[in-house]
């Protein structure tokens, strides 16, 4: 996979808006939320500050070309009308191209967004792949009350290259069929069983004292 620079993956990402209302390149937009988060800036207001804060300068590094950047009015409207699909398609992408980098293991989880809730509508909930080497997400996807985290793991990992991986997950994701899908795509797994699976604890009990009826462990 090509390695691409993040600026290179954001670029991919449409442009929502009108030819015509396009006062600031998006891409320069979008780098300069990915250069305020990564410099602790939590919000939208913080975004806009540290860009003035930053001056001429830091504008043309990143590519505005009027050598300001915008109020938090523009990224607020901005961001909002993006597709959340392809911008989370072009990290994931960006991410991907460093695998080479060392990282073996994924974990999948399933987690409420904080602050997502809103009077008596539910949080949303995610379920993330989450690459510990990288201190990154590398995919997730959202869990509705149609579905089970079991399920959306399903989806998830059939769209993840896990050759030559581990995938860790707990007890929710011990199922013959999230196994299978781990194993045929080349991967790994180390899975939780808990107390309230006893067949299976038996299962494994006896395949680790070689009366399943299979092959003896290797030595």
């Amino acid at each position: 996979m090509q390695r691409l620079s993040l600026v290179e993956a954001l670029a991919s990402v449409p442009d929502p808006r009108h030819p015509k209302g396009r006062r600031h390149p998006l891409t320069a937009a979008r780098s300069l939320a990915a250069v305020a988060l990564l410099a602790g800036m939590k919000s939208l207001e913080a975004i806009a500050q540290f860009g003035r804060d930053h001056g001429p300068a830091l504008a043309h590094a990143l590519g505005f070309t009027r050598g300001t950047t915008p109020a938090k009015s523009t990224p607020s409207k901005l961001f909002r009308r993006l597709d959340a699909a392809a911008l989370e398609a072009a990290l994931s992408r960006w991410l991907l191209a460093r695998q080479q980098d060392g990282w073996q293991a994924v974990a999948i989880d399933g987690k409420t967004l904080r602050g997502s809730a809103a009077g008596e509508a539910p949080g949303a909930h995610l379920l993330t792949a989450f690459v510990p080497a990288a201190a990154a997400v590398l995919a997730q996807l959202r869990v509705d009350g149609k579905t089970t985290e079991h399920k959306a793991a399903l989806r998830l990992l059939g769209v993840m290259p896990l050759e030559g991986r581990v995938v860790t997950g707990d007890a929710m994701f011990t199922h013959r069929d999230v196994a299978e899908t781990i194993t045929r795509a080349g991967g790994d797994y180390l899975l939780f069983v808990k107390d309230h699976q006893p067949e299976l604890w038996a299962q494994i009990e006896a395949a680790l004292h070689g009366d399943a009826g299979l092959s003896p462990l290797p030595a």
